[in-house]
Order: C-alpha cells, then sequence, then structure tokens
C-alpha cells in the first residue's frame, strides 16, 4: 500500500466558505444533490431547536445532564444521513442531535440523560448503540462489530462518533488497529471541537491535525471543515462507500467547535474567552449552509419558514414528553444484563422483589 493514499487532504476539505459563498478547496469529491443538502438543513434546524431545548429542560430540572452540540450540527446531521438504515450507529453522550436526526424518539434519545435508563431504545431495532459516555469505548465495539457483520457477508457499515479528548484514549489506538488489520467496515468520526472539557487541543495533541493518526495504523484518513455541511456530508459518504466496498475502515476528522460549555456543569469562562466563541460563532454551519443555499436557488424562504415552525413543534413534543413524570420499574435493572440471566442474577432480582413487596 502506497502511504501517500491514506494521507488526508493538506487542508480541511470545504465547499462552502464562512460567509456561505463557493469554495473550491474539495479535491475530487463530489458535491452532494440538491434535495440531500436540503433535508440536511431541515433536520440542522431541527436539531439546533432539540438542543437549544434539552438546554432548557435541564435548567428547568428535567435532565439530570446535558452536554450541548451547538455548533456541531453539520457533523451530527451528516453522520446520520452518511448511513443506511441496515447500518450501525455508536454515539457519545454528545450525539443526541445525530439520533434525532437518524429517526429516534426524543424521550428515547433523552432518557440516558435523564437518569431513567442506561438506554431509551432498542439498540438492535434502530442499529444505534447506546449513547456512551466512558470515552473511546464505542470505538472498540464499533469495530469489533463490523468486523463481525463482515464475517456473516453482511452489506453494512459501522460508523462511531468521537471527540477529540477519546483519541488520547488507549482504547481508540487499540481499535484503529484492530479494525485496518482486519479491514473492518467501519468509519471513525472525530469532531474535534477543540476542547477536551477544559483542555484545549494543543495540550492534547502534537500532530498537525488528528487525521494524520490513521496514516500510522495503515487506515485512509481525511480532514473536513466540520461546519460546513456540503463537505461532511461528501466526506462522510465517500468513507462509508470505501469501507461499504471491502477497501477498509476511514478516520475523518472534523475541525469544528462547542460553541456552549461541555455540559450544563461546565463553567467554560474559565478556560476560553468571548473573542473565540464570538469568532467560531461566524462560522456557524446552519447560517452557512442556508446562505449557500438560497444562492444556489436550492432554499427558499417559505421553506425557512416551514422547517422552523416544525421544529417548534417538534419542541412542544420533547417538552410534553420531559415534563410527564416517568413510570419506572426498579426490577427491569435486571432485564438486559445478559441475554439468559444467571442464577446470581436472578436471585438478586428475587431479593430485591421482596424488598419492595415488603
Amino acid at each position: 500500500m502506497v502511504a501517500e493514499t491514506l494521507l488526508p487532504s493538506a487542508t480541511p476539505v470545504r465547499f462552502v466558505a464562512e460567509d456561505g459563498s463557493r469554495a473550491s478547496e474539495h479535491g475530487g469529491y463530489g458535491e452532494p444533490a440538491g434535495d440531500r443538502l436540503k433535508e440536511a438543513y431541515r433536520l440542522m434546524v431541527l436539531g439546533r431547536r432539540f438542543d437549544v431545548q434539552a438546554t432548557a429542560l435541564t435548567k428547568q430540572g428535567r435532565l439530570a445532564v446535558y452536554p450541548s452540540s451547538a455548533g456541531q450540527e453539520a457533523c451530527q446531521v451528516a453522520a446520520a444521513l452518511a448511513l443506511e438504515t441496515r447500518d450501525w450507529l455508536f454515539p457519545t453522550y454528545r450525539d443526541s442531535v445525530a439520533l434525532v436526526a437518524r429517526g429516534l424518539k426524543p424521550g428515547e434519545v433523552l432518557t440516558l440523560l435523564r437518569g431513567d435508563a442506561h438506554c431509551g431504545y432498542n439498540p438492535v431495532e434502530t442499529r444505534v448503540a447506546p449513547q456512551c459516555t466512558p470515552l473511546a469505548t464505542q470505538t472498540l465495539h464499533a469495530a469489533g462489530l463490523a468486523h463481525a457483520m463482515q464475517r456473516r457477508g453482511e452489506d453494512a457499515v459501522a460508523l462511531a462518533l468521537i471527540g477529540d479528548g477519546a483519541t488520547s484514549e488507549g482504547d481508540f489506538h487499540e481499535a484503529l488497529n484492530f479494525a485496518a488489520v482486519f479491514k473492518a467496515p467501519v468509519v471513525f468520526f472525530v469532531q474535534n471541537n477543540r476542547f477536551a472539557i477544559s483542555v484545549p487541543f494543543e495540550k492534547q495533541s502534537a500532530a498537525a491535525a488528528l487525521a494524520y493518526k490513521g496514516i500510522g495504523y495503515g487506515m485512509r484518513s481525511e480532514q473536513v471543515d466540520g461546519n460546513d455541511a456540503v463537505a461532511v456530508l461528501a466526506v462522510l459518504g465517500d468513507a462509508v462507500r470505501h469501507a461499504r466496498e471491502g477497501k477498509g475502515p476511514v478516520l475523518v476528522e472534523a475541525h469544528t467547535y462547542r460553541i456552549d460549555a461541555h455540559t450544563n456543569a461546565d463553567d467554560a469562562t474559565r478556560y476560553r474567552d468571548a473573542e473565540e466563541v464570538a469568532k467560531w460563532r461566524e462560522a456557524d454551519p446552519l447560517k452557512r449552509l442556508e446562505t449557500y443555499l438560497k444562492a444556489e436557488n436550492l432554499l427558499q424562504d417559505t421553506e425557512i419558514e416551514r422547517f422552523a415552525a416544525d421544529a417548534e413543534v417538534f419542541a412542544q413534543s420533547v417538552r410534553d414528553t420531559l415534563n410527564a413524570e416517568p413510570e419506572l420499574d426498579p426490577l427491569s435493572l435486571f432485564d438486559h444484563v445478559y441475554a439468559e440471566p444467571t442464577r446470581q442474577l436472578e436471585a438478586q432480582r428475587a431479593a430485591l422483589a421482596a424488598e419492595l413487596e415488603a
């Protein structure tokens, strides 16, 4: 294998500049179709309204915690749109918008963050793994499941969403090595939002870009402007095709920014200044895509208004769902520990049932 074929582009792939004008830094990638870009815009509008609503619900005590993905909507939506229904998505705790874009119900998505259960949806039915809180552990799961699907002859791909902080974990490197050796059909998608909680990227890695980590494992890599939805859709679409065709895994790094704090429990003003945040607000992925689509006559004002109205209706449904008190069964703790419960687990379940009865 020629090493040059594995290297990412010298600069992040980009189709649209910060001001919404057309850019020409996209190499040989083809631009996604107009209807696909419009659908991405619709889901980004929906996702941003969902994110704002979830943040508000946290302040009202309806969620225990919520890690906002404001500013990362292009990455979130593109990750969902790049996959077919038969493919698997492996999200982190910050990827709720990606799950909403994939079609999961908001009440199911927010179950973990509400503290009701480890997962509020059926991973097998939705082909979405439980949202992962420990850093990088989902990369191993994605690589292993992708390899298993490959051995079964399934025409499916796994996509693992990762933060920049997760690339400092050993699990990340083990997953990349395993996937590359076995040519597992998996895409590792790093959303480099510049901070691992309060640790800036410059103190995490000395690499010119995280995308360069792929070549060390013999893995094709790419870097993309994570606030350019057109570019992210193009790059991820190509990466998924590459993996599906049996050519091996791909590492994609998206350069983006976390506009809000790490979570509602974090004070981001202690480690970054307002000018930096303001600069990145100017690179807003939603506004950038809207400007571009209007200039290309792919989006009308009436559609913008309709998508915004639909998002408000969706936000109301989120409020209604989260304002209803959940009906929790303590015995459900034992339901999904093993496929076949062990004797010890059955004994523990019986002991809890007796205590509840008493």
